[in-house]
């Protein structure tokens, strides 16, 4: 089996041809879906029957190792029974909508801002694979950034002031900005900023790529209102209509991203009165994945 990869936008995003993915084992397919990661950042697929497990077995397949417990996981007792899949959905445990008030609901509404999957946590994100189960008939979208042209049409006055800085991510940080700030101590201890680069290189491609999220609260080096004038500059920059894709969910769809080299944000609905149901397995990155540029701001400062 050859696989086809349609354009879906003129810089990245692409519709993989009929592939059944749950029961996929041809090492063959799996480096072509890999390669296909490689060059576009975000793969859609159709039409896919997946059982909870058989996501999960097919992401391992695919990447490897699995994020192996959600930040959900912290908040919430997840209704999916493993921690291993995020519940990214406004349901409950016997499919009732969530009620305005509820802690879940309250917390992922954050999913309707830019970000990055896992970009708080040690190790980070590496492949986001999320499947639908079922969409609210107007709105519940999700938009995709192409990171890696965002970066390559940055000026060279600006790439050199971003590049070699670095950015302090938490889960803290983004769901703050939503007013939602009810956390424990140890939720608190759990989310304590992790240092990251807003300028990296992909090993697989040497590509070089902005690394932003809603997740950011500080950039080391700046008070806090120039760090913010410069994320909100460059999330304006990197989401402009040149380099996003926003993707229309089917029941079935099985949308896999890059979580090194794109930003997403889910697109508001009205989530108190039409169920949206997803499920997202996450794949990880290397634990020292970011060690050459944190070393090299460590010897400039």
């Amino acid at each position: 089996m050859t696989l086809t990869f349609t354009r879906l936008h003129p810089l990245f995003a692409a519709e993989v041809s009929s592939v059944d993915l749950p029961v996929l084992t041809d090492p063959t397919v799996l480096a072509e879906i890999r390669a296909g990661m490689e060059q576009y950042g975000v793969l859609v697929f159709r039409r896919q029957p997946f059982k909870d497990e058989e996501q999960l077995e097919f992401a391992k397949r695919l990447d490897g190792t699995l994020h192996t417990q959600t930040s959900q996981a912290v908040l919430v007792k997840n209704r999916l029974g493993t921690e291993a899949l995020s519940d990214i959905s406004n349901v409950g445990p016997n499919g009732e909508i969530l009620p305005p008030n509820d802690r879940r609901r309250m917390g992922s509404l954050a999913n309707r801002l830019w970000h990055t999957d896992s970009s708080f946590k040690q190790p980070t994100g590496y492949t986001s694979m999320l499947y639908c189960r079922s969409v609210a008939p107007v709105g519940g979208h999700t938009e995709f950034a192409d990171l890696r042209a965002a970066c390559d049409a940055l000026d060279a006055a600006t790439l050199a002031k971003v590049n070699g800085l670095i950015a302090e991510h938490s889960l803290l940080y983004s769901r703050a900005r939503l007013g939602f700030t009810d956390f424990s101590e140890p939720e608190r201890i759990a989310f304590a900023p992790l240092a990251r680069p807003l300028v990296r290189t992909l090993a697989d491609s040497g590509r070089r790529s902005l690394y932003l999220a809603s997740h950011i609260g500080r950039i080391r080096g700046m008070d806090d209102s120039a760090a913010q004038a410069l994320l909100a500059q460059l999330i304006a920059h990197a989401t402009e209509r040149r380099f996003t894709y926003l993707h229309r969910w089917r029941v079935g769809d099985l949308v896999l991203w890059d979580n090194r080299c794109t930003m997403h944000r889910g697109t508001p609905f009205d989530d108190t009165r039409f169920a949206r149901d997803m499920q997202r397995a996450t794949t990880s990155d290397r634990p020292d994945v970011f060690a050459q540029e944190l070393a090299a701001a460590a010897r400039v400062a």
